[in-house]
């Protein structure tokens, strides 16, 4: 571990010191002091760096998070008053959005353009929607035969640690953090190592709208160490996590032990079921999208590809020629759509599972190999035929801008096909028959299914796995439900009311 004494301009405007935790509402360095340098994965040279803390600083969190929410400073207000408050972290992040896409996109080494039109975006309207659900936090009065008046309350959990990884630190925090708070939670987040800085960013942003000391807290450091510390530690009362299937089945069982809610949302492995009859000219650009976008390190890729045997050659030969002249390189560049992957070991899984595949008599249609642009993790956007359901690219998540393309014949083969992974996040449709778009769509095996499109997400929309990809959900209604606790209370009315 090194410490950066000087880190670059990326961060200098940034209204947050480097190398600090946030705990309390106060900035401090980790308890032994230690700090870990940032790397841009995009030149592979160090941006800034962030305090390494240790399970005393994790426990220092969890009690400042205990004390806000137990002292009611946050979980007693309206939610109006809390809706308000969320709606100047809003206002804030409008404000210091340009500021807050380039940080992110140097922290993970994403285009700039994709920084700002989605990254951003989309935490600053995750905030926006939860503070529209704080306007209407009701409960219910129930009708019941006994002489008494029933009614229940919605009420905060209490202490929530949000988890996230590291392909979208902004909106996967984001998604946890907006509903939680607007339910009157205190939070302790845990971001990745490898891209921590938007979710300090947002440690200031919060305390300048004006939520409380304690009520957020972010500490920084080894996702193993710190991440099981805070699943198990007996203060905290509810975990939400986005992570790989392996991790978050480890962190199930963490939770379990103290019978914690516990919501996951883990990795996938999405078919493409590509119709003859489709728009073909639309379902490529779709199809592209799906698997190079974020250089597929996203859980909702669509990195299987499964095409309607008539068309599969001409797909193929479409693909060879469109594929590698997507734009490629420069995130700083606003034309740039793919960029590196988050760090060397992602940089190495894919060009292993790539190799495994041509192993295994994969036809390489393009790409297949790193790229050197002068520094960090750059991999090729690359199409893979000729492989088997079996295969091990096509049957596990790669993480990465790779694509295997298979045929099909029936559309029974096409959904035995799709549902033939453990994984159930997302799914798509490319067809202009409607009747069939719907009797596919009901018997896929996910949690979301886009027809005619990729990636359409917004809060509104619930959003999680089934099978190995998780369970609960975020965005809309139903986000809000999971940081939230049930309570009854009958009054005996007596004999003569």
């Amino acid at each position: 571990m090194t410490v950066t004494d000087n880190p670059p301009a990326v961060t200098d405007s940034v209204q947050f010191p480097p190398g600090r935790l946030f705990i309390g509402g106060e900035w401090r360095e980790a308890a032994d002091g230690a700090r870990r340098d940032v790397i841009s994965p995009a030149t592979g040279r160090v941006i800034s760096s962030v305090a390494w803390a240790q399970t005393t600083d994790v426990d220092a969190a969890v009690a400042a998070a205990r004390e806000s929410f137990d002292s009611g400073v946050w979980s007693r207000l309206s939610g109006r008053e809390r809706s308000r408050i969320l709606l100047k972290a809003v206002e804030i992040l409008r404000e210091r959005r340009e500021e807050l896409a380039q940080l992110e996109s140097h922290d993970v080494g994403k285009p700039i353009t994709f920084a700002r039109i989605v990254d951003t975006e989309h935490a600053i309207l995750q905030f926006e929607y939860a503070a529209s659900l704080g306007q209407h936090l009701d409960g219910s009065v129930r009708e019941i035969p006994a002489n008494a008046h029933a009614y229940i309350r919605k009420e905060p959990i209490g202490v929530v640690a949000a988890i996230t990884p590291f392909n979208f630190p902004l909106i996967l925090s984001s998604t946890k953090i907006a509903p939680a708070l607007i339910a009157g939670n205190s939070i302790v987040h845990k971001p990745a190592g490898d891209t921590p800085l938007s979710a300090l960013f947002m440690a200031q942003v919060l305390k300048d709208a004006g939520v409380p000391d304690g009520v957020f807290n972010v500490v920084t450091g080894s996702g193993a160490s710190l991440g099981d510390h805070l699943v198990a530690h007996p203060q905290v009362d509810k975990v939400a996590f986005t992570g790989s299937t392996e991790v978050g089945a480890h962190a199930a069982a963490l939770a379990a032990r103290t019978l914690k809610p516990f919501t996951a949302e883990l990795g996938g492995n999405a078919a493409n079921i590509l119709f003859a009859d489709a728009d073909l000219d639309k379902a490529i650009g779709t199809v592209i999208g799906a698997f190079v976008f974020n250089a597929g390190q996203f859980c909702m890729a669509g990195p299987r590809l499964l095409v309607e045997r008539p068309i599969y050659e001409t797909v193929l030969g479409i693909l060879g020629q469109a594929v590698p002249g997507v734009p490629f390189g420069d995130i700083t560049d606003d034309a740039t759509v793919v960029g590196p992957l988050a760090s060397q070991k992602q940089l190495d899984k894919v060009s292993a599972l790539v190799e495994s595949a041509r192993e295994e008599g994969a036809q390489v249609i393009c790409g297949g190999e790193a790229a050197d642009l002068g520094g960090g993790f750059y991999y090729r956007p690359t199409v893979l035929a000729g492989l088997s359901s079996d295969a091990e690219c096509v049957r596990e998540e790669v993480f990465g801008p790779v694509l295997t393309v298979q045929p099909f014949d029936t559309e029974e083969e096409a959904i035995a096909m799709a549902n033939g992974t453990a994984y159930g996040l997302a799914s798509g449709i490319q067809s202009s028959d409607i009747a069939r778009i719907h009797r596919v769509a009901k018997r896929l095996d996910a949690g979301i299914c886009w027809v005619n499109g990729w990636a359409v997400l917004d809060p509104a929309v619930p959003f999680g796995g089934v099978k190995a990809s998780g369970w609960g959900r975020e965005y809309g209604p139903e986000a809000l439900a999971s940081y939230q606790r049930t309570k009854s209370i009958v009054i005996d009315l007596g004999e003569d009311a």
